[in-house]
């Protein structure tokens, strides 16, 4: 393979770094890469583009939203590339998030098999975890699931776990 040019194209850098050319001008929109425009406005990446993508794909493999990674990057001296000690201290920063989002899940895990949340799916059941459709006062869907706790009935009536 040839040696990439200093500056890249939006095709280049698109087909270095696996993502469209239009998320990179979206990621561009939001402030989490740059380019440099040519004399006929076209954008030029630098090679150092390429592990920011890298960063911002790993942190939404992770579910970071790109909010979450925006704010991260912006907080890098000079908004410049990444290094390993940038992605260490990253990554902690974003552990918190993570662990949260991973009981999040485990709780709905768990709670998946004996009721949809009041939504309500279980008509049998439903007297039980959701009398008189209090759970509809809290909005609609599946107000359990998103974290409001049923009522107490609901907590006897819902299955242990060994």
């Amino acid at each position: 393979m040839p040696a990439l040019p200093a500056k890249l194209t939006i095709g280049q850098t698109a087909a270095r770094s696996g993502v469209r050319t239009s998320a990179l001008r979206y990621y561009e929109s939001l402030g989490l890469i740059s380019s440099e425009r040519t004399a006929g406005d076209q954008r030029r990446f630098t090679r150092e583009t390429l592990r920011r993508i890298a960063v911002i794909r790993a942190a939404q493999l992770l579910g970071l939203t790109l909010r979450e990674i925006r704010i991260a990057l912006n907080e890098l001296p000079e908004a410049r590339t990444p290094d390993r000690h940038d992605w260490q201290r990253l990554s902690q920063t974003w552990r918190g998030s993570l662990d949260r989002r991973i009981a999040d899940l485990q709780a709905l895990r768990d709670r998946l098999s004996g009721c949809i949340g009041c939504g309500c799916l279980s008509l049998e059941s439903c007297a039980l975890f959701n009398p008189a459709d209090r759970a509809a006062r809290a909005g609609a869907g599946a107000q359990y699931l998103f974290g409001d706790a049923p009522g107490p009935d609901a907590e006897r009536a819902l299955p242990r776990r060994p």
